[in-house]
């Protein structure tokens, strides 16, 4: 198995990246998919959420408002912690389970968002980073996020810089052209993984 994490910042493609990547054959394990499915209702994350900042985060039909509490994270590094605190150890479970249902012979692709900010580039064998331009991911999370530029530049603000990124990056991929130019990025750093 090689294990191999994927970052990018916000509005960088990350997400188009990871997908032409599991078409490719890997096994995608992807963090922010897994921080919202352990916080779903039912869950024990949503009860500890909800506990921990209140009924204001919830929806009237008891799942999490998503907007409310990014409202309350994004303006508080503390409240932010205190979320982390929460939903990461919850996370890291359920990918210790999706790794170990991966084939013997995978390249799982771990999709973290966080892997610079929070010092995680050792853990992967490669660290594949998603760059684009300020303008583009800008463009990305207001148009098709629906994201005000205030809002998109204040999560841009919270992550880590291109040059903290591409310090740790094996394989850098610039998103800022075509989908085919991607096809074809992708394409060159799938065969690296697979050859390394």
């Amino acid at each position: 198995m090689k294990m191999v994490g994927l970052t990018g910042g916000i509005g960088a493609g990350k997400s188009a990246v990871a997908s032409r990547l599991a078409a490719l054959g890997a096994v995608i394990v992807d963090a922010d998919r897994l921080a919202r499915e352990v916080v779903e209702p039912g869950t024990e994350g949503l009860a500890l959420v909800a506990e921990e900042f209140g009924p204001s985060v919830l929806a009237a039909d008891g799942s999490l408002d998503r907007a409310a509490l990014a409202r309350i994270v994004f303006a508080d590094d503390d409240a932010r912690r205190r979320l982390e605190a929460i939903t990461h150890p919850l996370v890291r479970a359920r990918t210790a389970q999706l790794v170990a249902a991966a084939p013997e012979d995978a390249v799982v692709v771990n999709d973290v968002p966080l892997i610079v900010e929070k010092g995680m580039a050792g853990l992967y064998e490669l660290v594949i980073i998603v760059f684009a331009s300020i303008e583009t991911r800008l463009a990305r999370l207001t148009g098709l996020r629906g994201m005000t530029r205030e809002e998109a530049l204040a999560r841009i603000a919270k992550q880590a810089t291109d040059e903290e990124r591409r310090a740790v990056a094996d394989i850098a991929i610039d998103n800022d052209g075509t989908p085919e130019e991607l096809d074809r990025k992708v394409a060159a750093a799938w065969e690296r993984i697979k050859s390394d």
